[in-house]
């Protein structure tokens, strides 16, 4: 692949900022899925104060493109409400997820005109997956959509390294279907990515310091 123009992405940080986050949801969760009546409280203002949340705005132009939001350390309890299904074990008793630093990404969403350029989904990852690595969190966390669509499961497993881990019909939006959790470790997937010299690699590394890439040799 040639060379690769990410669409600017960061972190939310002001109530400007947040409408532009919610302009996405309301664009994608509501209006096209219809997977939710109202986006307002997928993204309250008190996000904006909390450390455990990381809620990341990719514009052009200074319009809305997409959204990505990561949550830090998410409570067992969340996942055992969600009636796990597991596929392989790891989440079966829940100990794993007290033992580890997981992060779970969730609320990805990127407008409909601009779903095709990967360069919006590329500058999220990266943004987001600075952050994650900085902070020092071993694992990753995320649901998708057995039958929809616009679902990334292709792209995480097959280019990103996620495996499935279980399977669930209950969570927060209103999709009628099964949910496939995959995990994600980090460490393994940047020695694997790393060793294979992908483009994948290259893109979410470039603005690494040295200390990140340390972490994860």
């Amino acid at each position: 692949m040639g060379i690769l123009r990410l669409t600017r992405a960061k972190r939310v940080t002001t109530e400007s900022d947040r409408q532009k986050a919610l302009a996405v949801m309301r664009a994608t969760y509501q209006r096209e899925k219809g997977w939710v009546h109202d986006v307002e409280p997928m993204f309250p203002r008190e996000d904006l104060a909390r450390g455990d949340l990381s809620w990341f705005i990719a514009t052009r132009r200074n319009q809305p493109m997409g959204v990505l939001r990561v949550l830090y350390d998410p409570p067992v309890d969340q996942y055992q409400k969600y009636g796990l299904t597991p596929i392989d074990g790891t989440l079966a008793d829940y100990d794993f997820m007290k033992s580890e630093r997981l992060a779970e990404v969730g609320r990805f969403a990127v407008i409909p005109e601009r779903r095709k350029s990967v360069g919006v989904v590329l500058g999220l990852m990266r943004a987001a997956t600075r952050e994650i690595v900085s902070r020092g969190y071993t694992q990753l966390v995320t649901d998708v959509f057995e039958n929809d669509s616009h679902s990334p499961f292709r792209f995480h497993t097959r280019i990103i390294g996620f495996r499935p881990v279980a399977t669930h019909e209950v969570g927060e939006l209103s999709f009628k279907g099964r949910r496939i959790t995959l995990l994600l470790d980090i460490k393994i997937a940047y020695q694997t990515l790393k060793s294979r010299g992908t483009w994948f690699f290259r893109a979410m590394t470039k603005d690494w310091t040295e200390v990140m890439h340390k972490r994860l040799a």
